[in-house]
């Protein structure tokens, strides 16, 4: 549980600063992946659906590992995390650079690299809402544009890196400047103790307790055959050597072996209790005819708005609008356009006139007309102009805890965010793929953009007609926002998209 000593400013906001950074310096490179699309290709000729494999699981393991990463953060505290995720994140990119084939690449920068990130976004996340409570909106904005503003800088650094130094130096030099990560870890100072050092702590005690009370009894009653001369550790020497095993306790090995049992038996019935219990909760959730609808929704727009953010610029090359990738790349238009649409979205779904689940279908009708418009651009400043569009509509992410809320409430808000990521990852994943095989199958972009840009108008029009209040007897007016209250740090991290 978040302390309740949040400052809301001071130190605070040294936080948003390194979690900004951090936060830069680990998606940067892979939002801006779509740059090195084309270098890979060319180096390993290989299928643009194979070689689609990197950009896409870097997106998409993240966000499927997100309850996973969570759960390292609530236990082992943001700055150890983001510490570990410095190291994957770097030694992931460096050792892309000496990738043989796609195979090893898609290992090395699509899964090493992003779950490094997942854990990043978890930890910055987390250590920002335990530092605010009325301006964590802010402070969190703040925070989640990192991921744009990093692409942005990216894409235009790689592209000029890859002029210089080639593919392979490209990659250690943004690995090595990712290693500042873990320097951006030492401001996240913690307000609480992680959940690892509370529990050990708590043995530690007990385990104390015990030996003082062993040492208090006559021998004939504890059974020890300690001498008298031995010497008591106290508790402070206990948290120190962190031993909670050996605190000097004698006691009998038939007695430790059936406590051990009996410990291990209550520990598989509580977690099989807990397990069937989260089954029986999604469950549930899933029976919500909106919740269904919205998951499916995410993932159509995930499937098909996604692959332009890697594949755009080979797309501008293959039709000859270009001869190598510009001066600012799409790339970088397309994450500073989702940077403002973050924020202009999250700015509209405050209003009490707008309902969030219907801003949400109308970006998706949106993205969808613009990728269907991408087949038949013919000029480079057209390919531009929907670049930016379709980025902006793309910044719908920033709203999809607000709808999830909406449609589940607050008490099973954090497990229907991870159900909803969960299908946002998966289309993410399959996405770009798909649009690379239909380019291998065809040798043009025109039909897998077609595709792409119909699945997304799909998942709009499920989703508008699956939420009329002629089809869902139990919607609430939106016009009532209550006041969001969290009580626990896994609940603020799934509050925010």
């Amino acid at each position: 549980m978040a302390s309740s000593k949040a400052l809301d400013g001071g130190w605070g906001w040294v936080i948003v600063a390194a979690s900004f950074t951090a936060q830069l310096l680990a998606y940067g490179a892979p939002q801006s992946v779509g740059v090195l699309y084309p270098e890979w290709l060319h180096a390993f000729q290989e299928g643009k659906g194979m070689t689609a494999w990197v950009g896409s699981l870097v997106a998409g393991v993240g966000l499927i590992a997100s309850p996973i990463c969570s759960a390292c953060v609530d236990n082992f505290g943001a700055r150890p995390v983001t510490i570990f995720s410095g190291v994957m994140v770097a030694g992931g990119l460096m050792l892309s650079a000496f990738a043989p084939n796609v195979q090893f690449l898609i290992f090395s920068y699509g899964i090493v690299v992003g779950l490094g990130c997942g854990l990043v976004y978890a930890a910055t996340l987390t250590i920002t809402c335990q530092y605010f409570d009325k301006r964590r909106g802010l402070a969190l904005g703040i925070v989640t544009t990192g991921t744009s503003v990093g692409a942005f800088i990216y894409a235009t650094a790689q592209n000029e890196l890859v002029t210089l130094y080639g593919l392979d130096g490209c990659l250690l030099i943004i690995g090595a400047i990712a290693l500042n990560l873990m320097a951006c870890a030492g401001f996240m100072r913690p307000l609480d103790m992680p959940g690892y050092y509370l529990k050990r702590k708590a043995a530690l005690e007990r385990h104390a307790e015990m030996q003082i009370l062993e040492k208090s009894q006559p021998d004939h009653l504890s059974g020890s055959s300690a001498s008298t001369q031995e010497k008591t550790l106290t508790t402070k020497e206990l948290l120190i050597t962190m031993d909670g095993v050996d605190a000097g306790v004698r006691v009998e090995k038939t007695t430790m072996g059936f406590l051990a049992r009996l410990g291990i038996a209550k520990v598989i019935k509580k977690k099989k209790r807990a397990y069937s219990k989260y089954t029986s909760s999604t469950y549930e959730i899933l029976q919500d005819q909106v919740m269904v609808a919205f998951c499916i929704g995410v993932f159509l727009f995930s499937l098909g708005a996604y692959p332009p953010v890697l594949l755009i610029e080979d797309v501008a090359q293959s039709q000859g609008l270009v001869e190598e990738v510009g001066l600012i790349p799409l790339v970088s238009i397309g994450a500073i356009a989702a940077c403002v649409g973050k924020l202009v979205l999250g700015i509209l779904v405050d209003l009490r006139w707008i309902q969030s689940i219907y801003l949400y279908t109308f970006t998706m009708y949106a993205g969808g007309l613009v990728l269907l418009l991408i087949p038949v651009t013919k000029s480079y400043v057209g390919l531009q102009i929907l670049s930016a569009i379709l980025g902006f509509f793309s910044g719908n992410w920033s709203i999809t805890s607000y709808v999830t809320t909406k449609i589940v409430g607050l008490e099973r808000l954090t497990q229907a965010h991870g159900i909803v990521m969960f299908f946002g990852g998966f289309g993410i994943m399959l996405g770009p793929p798909v649009v690379g095989w239909f380019f291998d199958w065809t040798q043009s972009y025109d039909l897998a953009f077609y595709f792409s840009g119909s699945c997304v108008l799909l998942g709009a029009l499920v989703l508008s007609l699956l939420t009329l209040p002629c089809y869902h007897g139990n919607s609430a007016p939106e016009n009532d926002k209550p006041d969001v209250c969290y009580t626990t740090a896994c609940d603020k991290v799934a509050s925010v998209a």
